[in-house]
């Protein structure tokens, strides 16, 4: 046991939950007085950090990943992008990038992120929403709308959708966590999905 009463055994735990290096975990561990949960929210906070301190590199390598649903009636491709060939061959990255497809034969988005939404798509929401607001006082009317464009437009935009492996994180979040594993910067370039008879 440490001086801080963080133990190897919960070190190691953290390690396999969230696949983070040893001296991160331990820090967020210690920051968090042992508390296990604390510590994962410490972890997910410095991932975003790290996700934003990544977003201008340049990207140079990646993978395409396919899913192919059993029967044989929905196929994905997914091109996930890294810094580098030695992530790209990384057999982590590979499975994350497997994931995103199945993920996309799953909830088949529209988008991969919110600022691939059109205005045009956005207008005929809120003319669709605004029949829901309708008598309402003129802010309680813009609350209603805000929260039902989100909530439209979240089940149809990649980054912004839970994780069907874990609904705690948003696949946005998922990435993050990578970009931190991995110390590169991590993006989802483009999906296709196809569907028989769909």
């Amino acid at each position: 046991m440490s001086s801080t009463g963080v133990t190897t055994d919960q070190i190691k735990e953290l390690r396999r939950m969230t696949g983070v290096s040893v001296m991160q975990c331990k820090k967020a561990l210690e920051e968090a007085e042992g508390d296990m949960e604390k510590a994962k929210i410490i972890l997910q906070k410095l991932s975003s950090k790290a996700a934003s301190k990544k977003s201008d590199r340049t990207l140079g390598a990646g993978t395409i990943a396919t899913y192919l649903h059993p029967g044989g009636n929905v196929g994905v491709l997914v091109e996930l992008q890294c810094e580098t060939d030695f992530v790209s061959k990384n057999e982590e990255f590979l499975i994350l990038a497997r994931d995103i497809a199945m993920q996309v034969a799953a909830t088949n988005p529209e988008y991969v992120n919110s600022d691939e939404i059109n205005e045009e798509s956005k207008q005929k929401a809120v003319e669709v929403f605004q029949k829901d607001a309708e008598g309402k006082p003129e802010d309680i009317a813009k609350k209603i709308i805000e929260g039902k464009l989100a909530s439209y437009f979240k089940e149809k935009t990649l980054l912004d959708q839970d994780y069907i492996k874990d609904t705690d994180k948003t696949i946005s979040e998922v990435v993050e966590e990578a970009v931190q594993k991995f110390g590169e910067k991590i993006q989802i370039a483009r999906i296709s999905r196809f569907g028989v008879l769909e």
